[in-house]
């Protein structure tokens, strides 16, 4: 690692990270090691497990018909919270823990907010984070509106494990269909029901046909699709699986590729059934002959967290201050981020292991400080990792025999070639190895052991400005803690002074933390003068000073007032390294606080692939928006990258306004290992809480059509606002691990080659006004969101299929008067359409391709549509009529057109030959009313 001297360093914290990585395996059909978590926040309530178990056994056959006999629930452990009573059945957990549960049990974000959702902000066919269902939800509170839980469960695994989407739209839920009518958004079509604006006031009902809205041409929001309560349909469980009939997936022969649905935005097209046989899953499994064995249920209690420090005193340990490090960041584990009532013992290492302390519950200081006088003082000898390991597995089984969930944090710097000889015992034990390794030198063997027991592995660099050992240590809160309990990291810079003497900065505390606060401040030769002020310009108490160690540190006795809180730090050596950490915990245990996780979205690459960057920022289950969000990538090497991270809807970005900041990443400059940090900062009126329901949720049913009369379901909780404005400052950091790149060219004669194409666009919107189409999307870049590309292609078509098959075949547009702006810019564009040589079309296609400079093009953008024809209602009885007959069939008849024109400018391309087709052409539609042609004059 490299020095970032000169500049605010921010969380430098190298881990892969184990949080949000499932557990599950498929063993012989069978899905094992399926983890439900139940929230600490949810009242105890034995029904609950009982109907979880009743959810999972009816979704286990449920999902065994809709794959074809091939997959099914084996077994599923349930996390019950620590402030539940005891009983003999619950078991410790072993590697089982909230912040990684396939389905998390918890209160709605918003209150009366049950929908159930998927949180998935990744790629087509990529998993996705977690299930959120509500107790309400669970308990059977909400079926009228969801359907029954199992089936809705394998709907939401179907998102979770293959990363499929939903096939209905809340956005768009209907469409002009090619046979000219306005179809509700679904899959299959063969769903029936009726389209209609379902009103009560005051105890009485009214129903009405939908009208039409004159700008889109679609029925108006007020317009709902009620489903009839009896179909025979069985298509599809990504649609409305509480229908009964509904027993499979859409496949290609019934998949609705004309819907406007979130799959086949997202997918390409490609119906749930084709993505879903693609994966790993169903290429590693054959249909089974008998039917499975229901689901086997194991109950884990979330207990005192178990935990012992194997720290590294070898001789290596004595160079670029890496024993006073060590000990700086261990401290400020020991006074700040382990949680009260976790027992923690210590165990040093260098040839041979030593026990510094049994395990002692932590209740207040004077256990820590007892911790705090053990740590090493001397680096000599030799290593011998698993003697250290070894002698903590002592220590631990004196309080429990059973090692299951205890926790090892292995701080190591150098290799140790017999480590192999312990990692089968490692193994078996069911305990859980951290691994921080400082400085380049990390034997794979503690990194496989690490991620064989679902620890996290952490590589922290020589440089103290990185802060890395105090990040590292700062991250290892436990995953099975309330979160308003936790440790958050509000701040963490350092800098390398040279002959400006002073690091003078401010630090925000925002009204969701101020408990525990607690700053800390490290330096490499000789100890700064410090001054903090509160937000009142008051100066605080003095700091306490630990020579020894090298740090200084304050606690804030109750609440931290917030507000905007200025520290001057004076070096009194030259050069001199100084840093400044900042935590704090929720200030209000019922008011979540803002908290920042980031990721990559792999751990391994090879170029000329790129990497993405995600970064979350939620208050609870509420997205946070407006927020800038930084990304940090550093190299081996310490060269570095800076990524300003979007929330746009484009390019990495697969929703707009979800919490979710993302961006590519293609700027390798080395083989070997790369580090992610994050900083997210809000500022004042500009930053918003997001109120909407959440994406990827389950379809709200507003009512069933049962023996042609409507009956309704109570209406879904909604909010006047989709965002509430957050008026105050907050600044928060985090780290998204380390991933690993190979294969990439030696640049130090050369440049990278320019291999990385624009990146798709995914957000191109079409809308008609008169005889125009105007289109709007976001701008890619050269390389995939960075830079600017050459030019735009834009083809146009009367089909769908033909435009994403055989785009080059499609008739081009003229866009010599378009030029590209700069990656994520608005990028807007008007033509009039033209000389489409399908006849009958209804619809004109849309789409895009890039190039850059390197002639590299992107790949095809989604497609959007622009009817040529005025769609009719439903015809039906007036509008007016309350309770129409309910016996009454209205189907939708085919609506025609009265006057329809449509003129452009288009460059078409034939198949094996260009061909201009130059000058203005016109496609005329008819009706049984008029049959009109335009030209332009």
């Amino acid at each position: 690692m490299g020095l970032f001297r000169g500049l605010v360093s921010l969380l430098v914290l190298f881990l892969l990270q184990r949080s949000n990585t499932s557990l599950v395996r498929l063993n012989d059909n069978g899905y094992e090691d399926l983890v439900i978590a139940i929230d600490p926040g949810v009242p105890e309530d034995g029904k609950l497990i009982e109907q979880l178990k009743d959810m999972v056994t009816t979704a286990s056959t449920y999902l065994f018909e809709a794959t074809q006999k091939r997959l099914f629930f084996k077994n599923v452990s349930i996390l019950i919270p620590k402030n539940w009573e005891g009983s003999p059945e619950y078991k410790r957990p072993k590697h089982e823990s909230y912040e990684q549960a396939d389905v998390r049990v918890a209160a709605p974000a918003l209150p009366g907010r049950d929908e159930p959702y998927t949180r998935q902000f990744t790629e087509c066919g990529e998993k996705a984070e977690y299930i959120h269902f509500t107790p309400d939800f669970v308990l059977g509170k909400k079926q009228n509106e969801y359907g029954p839980s199992g089936r809705l469960f394998v709907h939401e695994w179907a998102h979770l494990r293959w990363g499929v989407f939903d096939e209905y739209n809340e956005e768009k839920p209907f469409y002009n269909s090619t046979s000219k009518k306005i179809e509700a958004t679904r899959c299959s079509t063969g769903i029936t029901g009726k389209n209609r604006v379902y009103k009560c006031q005051g105890g009485s009902c009214t129903e009405n046909l939908c009208k039409i809205n004159s700008t889109t041409k679609l029925y108006g929001k007020d317009c709902q699709f009620f489903p009839n309560k009896v179909q025979t349909e069985k298509a599809s469980i990504m649609f409305m699986q509480s229908i009964d009939s509904v027993l499979e997936f859409c496949n290609a022969e019934n998949h609705n590729q004309e819907a406007p649905s979130l799959q086949n935005i997202k997918c390409n097209f490609r119906s749930t059934w084709e993505v879903i046989s693609n994966s790993e899953d169903f290429k590693n499994t054959t249909p089974m002959a008998a039917p499975p064995p229901p689901p086997v249920f194991s109950l884990l209690r979330i207990s005192e967290r178990i935990l012992c420090l194997v720290l590294d005193k070898s001789g290596s340990m004595s160079s670029s201050t890496r024993l006073d490090r060590m000990n700086q960041a261990a401290k400020y584990f020991l006074l700040q981020t382990v949680e009260n009532g976790s027992w923690v013992g210590m165990v040093h290492f260098d040839s041979a292991a030593s026990v510094k302390s049994e395990l002692i519950q932590i209740k207040s200081d004077s256990e820590k400080n007892k911790l705090l006088g053990s740590l090493p003082t001397v680096a000599l000898g030799g290593t011998s990792i698993c003697s250290g390991i070894t002698t903590a597995f002592q220590v631990i089984k004196k309080l429990n025999p059973q090692i299951d969930g205890s926790e090892i944090v292995l701080l190591t710097d150098g290799e140790d070639s017999t480590t192999g000889r312990c990692t089968d015992a490692v193994k078996q034990s069911g305990a859980i190895i951290h691994l921080i390794a400082l400085g380049p030198d990390a034997e794979k063997a503690v990194i496989q052991m690490s991620n064989e027991t679902g620890g996290k592995h952490v590589f922290a660099s020589d440089e103290a400005v990185n802060n890395g050992l105090i990040d590292a240590f700062g991250a290892l809160t436990s995953e099975n803690a309330d979160p308003t309990q936790k440790s958050l990291q509000l701040e963490s810079k350092g800098l390398t002074l040279n002959n400006d003497t002073w690091m003078n900065d401010t630090v925000i505390i925002d009204s969701t933390v101020g408990k525990d606060t607690f700053f800390l401040v490290t330096w490499e030769k000789q100890p700064p003068s410090i001054s903090l002020w509160n937000p009142n310009g008051t100066l605080t108490e003095a700091f306490t000073r630990d020579t020894l160690s090298k740090m200084a540190y304050l606690s804030i006795p109750g609440t931290a007032q917030v507000g905007t809180w200025t520290y001057s730090l004076q070096a009194k050596a030259n050069p001199e390294t100084l840093t400044m950490t900042v935590t704090s915990r929720a200030a209000n245990s019922s008011v979540p606080p803002i908290t920042v996780n980031a990721k990559m979205n792999k751990d391994t690459n090879s170029f000329p692939s790129p990497m993405i960057v995600y970064a979350q920022v939620l208050q609870g289950y509420l997205p946070i928006l407006g927020a800038s969000v930084t990304a940090i990538i550093e190299s081996n090497s310490g060269k570095t990258q800076v990524l300003e991270l979007l929330d746009n809807g484009a390019g990495a970005d697969s929703f707009k306004d979800d919490g979710v900041y993302s961006r590519y990443f293609t700027s390798y400059s080395e083989n070997g290992r790369y580090n992610l940090k994050v900083r997210a900062h809000g500022g004042t009126d500009s930053v918003r809480r997001s109120l909407r329901h959440p994406l990827n949720r389950a379809a709200y049913i507003p009512g069933w059509v049962v023996d042609g009369v409507i009956e309704v379901n109570p209406p879904r909780p909604e909010t006047n606002e989709d965002t509430q404005t957050i008026l105050e400052n907050f600044s928060r950091t985090a780290s998204g691990g380390a991933f690993v790149v190979s294969q990439v060219p030696d640049t130090t004669n050369a440049p990278l080659p320019d291999l990385f194409p624009p990146s798709q666009i995914t957000d191109l919107d079409a809308t008609s006004e008169g005889d125009q189409i105007n289109l709007t999307w976001t701008a890619p870049g050269d390389n995939f969101d960075v830079g600017t590309v050459q030019e735009y292609i834009i083809r146009i078509s009367g089909s769908i299929i033909d435009l994403r098959d055989n785009f080059d075949d499609a008739l081009q547009v003229n866009t010599t008067d378009l030029s590209p702006k700069e990656a994520n810019s608005k990028e807007t564009f008007a033509f009039k359409p033209g000389n489409i040589s399908e006849e009958n079309i209804t619809h004109i296609f849309i789409a895009i391709q890039s190039v850059d400079k390197s002639n590299l093009t992107s790949k095809v953008s989604n497609i959007a549509q622009v009817a040529l024809f005025i769609p009719k209602a439903d015809p039906g009885p007036d509008e007016g009529q309350s309770n129409p007959n309910p016996g009454e069939s209205h189907p939708n008849h085919d609506s025609g057109v009265n006057i329809s024109t449509v003129v452009l400018s288009v460059v078409g391309r034939q198949k094996g030959e260009d061909r201009e087709f130059v000058g203005m052409n016109s496609i005329t539609m008819y009706d049984s009313k008029a049959i009109t042609s335009h030209r332009p004059q």
